[in-house]
């Protein structure tokens, strides 16, 4: 897909990989609406890139609902959806003050994998109405997971799950969308320098870089982004997660 004159919505826009995502996309002529539960950093970043900010609460029916006619109604139908929007906590199944919190797994799980599936099943609902362009594509959705969805280390047992989630998600989607010619795929990270993985030392920043194998440093939201791009304008690409992690393989712990 061409980006220039798409409309493209990013959730998670305000900060990190979204950010980096929203900046690439709109460089590339997209307009782009961003999408992020903390409304001053999605319009700090809109204002950046020349686009819209909008408050969503992605793992709500309603504010997502809300949020894609909005985008809508300022751009057009996006034909770009790219799903950044996500957390990260961390917690034993069976820690020193007893059992997981069942609430706090509901959350990750609520934000990460459901949150990816809400605004999925908008977006392509309202494009596969839409007039087909080049190779008879629609849409391009990109969803994120991580390399934990397959080697989650100890402590994630709710982070892996959504994200595996996301994962094994992409390829039946892709198939079923297939025939409105909307592409599903899913970028999983490795380690990324990240707004919550900045806030670490400097000396466990240090180390985790050194742990990636090639390049030995954290992966930044450009690295990201650049992916996105790479996927919007190669149609082959369909149905598939692609691990982005410069070859790490986590540890249990």
């Amino acid at each position: 897909m061409k980006t220039e004159g798409q409309a493209a919505i990013v959730t998670g826009g305000g900060s990190g990989l979204g950010a980096g995502t929203a900046r690439a996309l709109a460089a590339a002529g997209a307009k782009v609406a961003v999408l992020d539960i903390n409304a001053e950093q999605a319009k700090s970043v809109a204002d950046e890139i020349g686009g819209i900010a909008l408050t969503c609460d992605v793992a709500s029916g309603s504010s997502a609902e809300e949020a894609v006619a909005k985008a809508a109604e300022a751009h057009g139908e996006a034909r770009i959806l790219i799903n950044c929007a996500g957390i990260a906590n961390a917690g034993r199944i069976v820690g020193r003050e007893g059992p997981h919190d069942l609430e706090l797994f509901s959350r990750v799980i609520n934000v990460n994998l459901i949150g990816s599936f809400n605004l999925m099943r908008l977006v392509a609902d309202r494009a596969s109405k839409l007039d087909p362009l080049d190779d008879n594509e629609r849409a391009v959705i990109i969803s994120t997971a991580s390399v934990a969805a397959f080697d989650g280390q100890i402590g994630q047992a709710a982070y892996s799950a959504s994200k595996g989630g996301i994962h094994s998600m992409t390829l039946p989607a892709a198939r079923e969308l297939a025939r409105f010619g909307i592409r599903v795929m899913t970028i999983a990270p490795g380690i990324f320098g990240t707004p919550m993985l900045m806030g670490m030392t400097q000396e466990i920043r240090e180390s985790l870089a050194a742990a990636v194998p090639f390049p030995s440093r954290l992966g930044t939201p450009e690295d990201y982004a650049s992916l996105v791009m790479h996927i919007l304008e190669n149609t082959m690409l369909n149905g598939e997660t692609i691990r982005l992690d410069g070859s790490i393989r986590l540890a249990p712990k």
